[in-house]
């Protein structure tokens, strides 16, 4: 917010330094992100800055190599699976959490974002011992499955948030009036809280898509999606077409946060009976 014309100085000063400083900090932590995109139109077969000459050649191979393809088509099936999966039981999670008379909410909801605090490399190792026992490791249900269970409680947050500003007497007229608990949700309760929902299901996609612990435990080669064919090529031969997939990643992080920026201001307004 702009100050008022009779702000005094030291008020401008504090406001000149704290704009700074907020600059600064955004700067420290977007710079490594962007740094990478001046690479990718490289035309060395090597990392150097300032670039010197441009060229799509790495673009290019990305988009003719089968293998970088493959990847692609493995981490948005994968991705599209397990949001399916994470909004759904997440949403259904978040409506019996929100619940007045649901039993133990607390001790549920701590159960429910664990996955959000354990250490990935943990997460990754017990799904590859749990998923083991039913023979799902390399395959792509058993990502799908890890992958629901890292998803599902960023799903359950957002709902959550939304339900805490939804207007329960909606549902309760909608009832009242004589219709079945699933049209009253569908048609009532479902429309309100949709922006949350799909945040959620934003979420559950580029946490899916962008993971590349879980995968490397629970795939082959046949399943390797796109983090982990980057994170292959890094550890095998340094390639300048790991800056075009890393940069595709970029653009398509910030297309999902401008969605999310957008549902979040909806969201923000709540409810309201007729």
């Amino acid at each position: 917010m702009w100050l008022p014309s009779y702000a005094t100085p030291f008020e401008r000063l504090t406001r000149t330094l704290v704009v700074a400083f907020a600059v600064a900090v955004l700067l420290f932590l977007i710079a490594p992100l962007f740094i990478i995109v001046p690479l990718s139109f490289s035309k060395d077969p090597f990392f150097t800055l300032p670039v010197r000459e441009y060229s799509l050649r790495w673009y290019a191979d990305f988009f003719g190599n089968t293998r970088w393809m493959n990847a692609i088509f493995n981490s948005a099936v994968a991705a599209v699976m397990t949001t399916v999966l994470a909004t759904t039981l997440g949403t259904l999670a978040a409506l019996g959490i929100s619940r007045p008379d649901f039993p133990a909410r607390r001790l549920i909801m701590a159960l429910l974002i664990s996955p959000m605090i354990v250490p990935i490399v943990i997460v990754a190792v017990g799904s590859y011992l749990f998923f083991g026992q039913f023979g799902l490791t390399n395959t792509r249900t058993g990502l799908v499955l890890a992958h629901t269970a890292l998803a599902t409680p960023f799903v359950v947050i957002t709902v959550t948030a939304t339900l805490s500003t939804y207007d329960t007497n909606l549902t309760r007229a909608a009832l009242s009036l004589g219709a079945p608990a699933m049209s009253a949700f569908f048609r009532v309760t479902l429309p309100n809280i949709l922006p949350g929902v799909v945040s959620g299901a934003i979420f559950a996609f580029a946490i899916s898509f962008d993971e590349v612990v879980v995968a490397l435990f629970m795939t082959a080669a046949e399943q390797r999606t796109l983090p982990v064919q980057m994170f292959s090529g890094i550890r095998d031969q340094i390639n300048p077409t790991i800056m075009a997939a890393a940069t595709l990643l970029l653009a398509l992080s910030i297309t999902l946060f401008a969605v999310l920026a957008m549902l979040t201001r909806q969201r923000g307004k709540p409810t309201t009976s007729a």
